[in-house]
């Protein structure tokens, strides 16, 4: 497989978008930034597999940068609450409405159900960790097809070289994980190789729902120290994984930046915002300029941000050395 493309990450936004997720089955009303320098004006569908904040970023970011360049957007936001079956409803009514210029598909699972549903109009994807294995492009390379979308592969992270700095003498590492999500899949892969490398071990905990979420935790119990992927089913109840972490002092580490704030203690891992302009850039591109999607390679971010929550570390056993909290940004 060839290697993918890294991306320079767009300048920082003036703000995070407040258009909520709306429920499956649900829309938003047009709501069209009248201070654009464009008269440009389209219909965006935008899909979820579940409401968490790392995907309300992506939103957020493509949503601010569309506004910035004037452009005027309607946008349709639909949610499949983490559900299989209202994630292919949503592609099927996607793919029914002509009212639809461009498809934004935010996850993996969702993103799955509308390419095997819409084969004309543009689609990107985002928030994707490896679109190439789970078939929505054939290669790291411009598809050709009528998709492409921006990955958080984020190959620079190195979350278990992150985990052995912050505790050097933890040996066996959990990681907690749907089943059901390629992408998880991924990342649960390179972790085991990354961890080989330091000479550590890997424990997986697969989980199929959410309901399972509080064995599987319990599952790693004995680990020292658990590490979540970006798992849109484990990320969107975090709160048993972070109370689990507390009450039994066992270190909690996420792949993803905005988990920090949710009570993890430590990630280096990209940002969501800046990966929703990056979608935002490309969607661009697609409406205002004309670019076919087929000829855009998928883009991978590559810079990350280190964030510690010093307050969790506490609660569950840990101090951070004032080398870590002097590189990173702290938060609660």
């Amino acid at each position: 497989m060839k290697t993918p493309r890294l991306m320079v990450a767009l300048a920082a936004g003036v703000g995070a978008a407040t258009l909520a997720l709306a429920g499956c089955g649900g829309s938003n009303d047009p709501d069209p930034d009248s201070s654009g320098t464009t008269s440009d004006s389209f219909t965006i569908g935008v899909a979820v597999i579940v409401d968490h904040p790392s995907l309300q970023l992506i939103r957020d970011g493509l949503a601010d940068y569309l506004a910035e360049q004037g452009v005027q957007v309607r946008y349709i936001d639909e949610n499949a609450q983490g559900e299989t079956s209202n994630a292919a409803a949503i592609a099927a009514s996607f793919a029914s409405n002509d009212q639809l210029d461009l498809i934004v598909a935010i996850s993996t699972p969702i993103a799955q159900a509308i390419v095997q549903m819409e084969r004309d109009r543009p689609i990107v994807f985002a928030g994707v960790t490896d679109p190439v294995s789970t078939g929505l492009v054939p290669s790291w390379e411009a598809s050709g097809t009528n998709v492409t979308g921006t990955s958080d592969l984020n190959p620079n992270a190195k979350p278990i070289g992150l985990i052995h700095e912050v505790l050097p003498d933890a040996t066996t590492i959990g990681v907690l994980y749907s089943s059901s999500e390629a992408n998880s899949g991924v990342q649960v892969e390179a972790y085991k190789a990354e961890a080989a490398e330091l000479g550590l071990t890997i424990r997986e905990s697969a989980i199929t729902n959410s309901s399972e979420i509080a064995s599987g935790i319990q599952a790693l119990a004995d680990v020292d120290a658990v590490i979540v992927p970006t798992d849109n089913t484990v990320v969107a109840a975090f709160a048993t994984v972070i109370a689990f972490g507390q009450q039994n002092q066992l270190p909690i580490f996420s792949a993803d930046a905005e988990s920090v704030s949710q009570g993890t203690i430590a990630t280096r891992g990209i940002s969501y915002y800046e990966l929703g302009r990056h979608t935002g850039e490309m969607a661009h591109r697609i409406l205002v300029q004309g670019v076919a999607p087929g000829t855009i390679p998928p883009l991978v971010v590559q810079e990350t941000e280190l964030k510690v929550n010093p307050e969790s570390a506490e609660l569950m056993g840990v101090t951070l050395s004032q080398s870590l909290l002097r590189d990173a940004t702290v938060v609660s």
